[in-house]
């Protein structure tokens, strides 16, 4: 199945976006009741600023200079989840800290303003200057070049995360995170991934938070990597023993998942596009996964948004403003509807869409983009 025309942003840089498209559908909303927690998501971690580079021909070469033929700047680091998680229609609140240069206070006001996340339990540093990364795509894949230094350890201090439905963690290898296990105490159900193990360990023990998870979602590598097995299929069931639901990213084969507390299985393949950055596509397919987990969605519906949602992510610059919207969602509903010829069982694995997206057409809410520079433009 092909998403090719599906985005509908036109790179507008604009004010309270977020709240024309929440408007737009609400996931939750047979689940939403008196009482519920504020937020549905929380999670922190730190933004970087991101520059990216789009349309190289090649990896740089040394003694050289190469000329990239398109250029993005956007929030990124955790910034990329927040969006994903926001631009879906899910309450999310985050903790991070931001410099007090013009680098945060532009990712401050593209998250805040623009996206409408709750920025409360996050503070600005005086006198720390944001972490930056660049980052250069090119054949499909991305090089990135990253400069920061940490924040003062109180800023920010996520030890009594806000009440959430859910919350996102990145688990570090040998690190203990308190607000994880906090979190779970208080009924919050937590969604974590994992970066690339420098140490070579590969330890499941190492990953001690885990243990407060409901679900792990690595790719590939890294879930054959620490369980030892031979394929990501059953890496998956292996790791149900550290967790009750594991799902596997497998590139451009799709995802594969495995609910350990029922032995359901699903396996869902990918939708072929032409990416244009991959930055953050890993984010909105978290992104993705936990809106549909906490709608209570079936498995393979769950594991088809999630990856509709980031194929859609690779088709724009940046790794934040990529995250596709519902007006984007329901763009791509149609666009593929009308294409002749097309695999009726493909259009089956994503009819559960009808019962979410708006009858009618309406016009694309406009998405924030990442912009060359940074600096003019400014809208009041």
């Amino acid at each position: 199945m092909t998403a090719a025309a599906a985005s509908t942003g036109e790179g507008h840089h604009r004010r309270n976006g977020q709240a024309a498209q929440a408007a737009l559908v609400d996931p939750l909303i047979a689940r939403r009741a008196p009482g519920d927690p504020p937020w549905d998501v929380y999670l922190t971690g730190t933004v970087f600023l991101d520059i990216i580079f789009t349309g190289l021909d090649s990896a740089p070469v040394r003694g050289t200079e190469s000329w990239a033929r398109g250029m993005g700047s956007s929030p990124g680091g955790v910034a990329n989840m927040a969006t994903a998680l926001a631009r879906l229609g899910l309450r999310t609140s985050l903790a991070a800290a931001f410099g007090d240069d013009h680098y945060g206070e532009y990712c401050w006001d593209a998250l805040e303003q623009g996206e409408g996340i709750d920025l409360g339990p996050s503070r600005t540093v005086p006198g720390w200057h944001s972490p930056v990364t660049v980052s250069m795509a090119y054949e499909g894949e991305r090089t990135m070049v990253s400069h920061g230094h940490e924040p003062p350890p109180e800023e920010p201090a996520p030890d009594c995360p806000p009440p959430a439905r859910a919350a996102v963690a990145s688990l570090t290898p040998g690190t203990r995170a308190p607000w994880i296990a906090q979190a779970a105490a208080r009924g919050t159900r937590v969604f974590a991934d994992v970066g690339w193990d420098d140490t070579g360990a590969w330890d499941l023990a190492g990953l001690a938070d885990l243990r407060y998870c409901e679900a792990f979602l690595p790719n590939a590598e890294e879930a054959m990597r620490y369980t030892r097995a031979d394929c990501p299929r059953a890496a998956a069931h292996a790791l149900t023993d550290r967790v009750p639901l594991a799902v596997v990213t497998l590139g451009a084969e799709g995802a594969y998942a495995v609910d350990g507390r029922t032995g359901e299985t699903a396996e869902v393949p990918a939708i072929a596009v032409e990416a244009l950055d991959p930055t953050g596509a890993g984010d909105v397919f978290v992104a993705g996964f936990v809106t549909g987990t906490l709608a209570d969605w079936p498995l393979a519906d769950r594991l088809a948004f999630a990856g509709l949602t980031a194929a859609l992510s690779v088709q724009e610059f940046g790794g934040s403003l990529s995250a596709p919207g519902w007006a984007e969602i329901a763009a791509w509903w149609r666009k593929v509807q009308s294409v002749e010829g097309q695999d009726p069982e493909a259009l089956r694995r994503y009819a559960f869409l009808e019962g979410l997206l708006p009858r009618e057409e309406t016009s694309p809410w406009p998405l924030r983009r990442a912009v060359p520079t940074i600096g003019f433009g400014r809208s009041a």
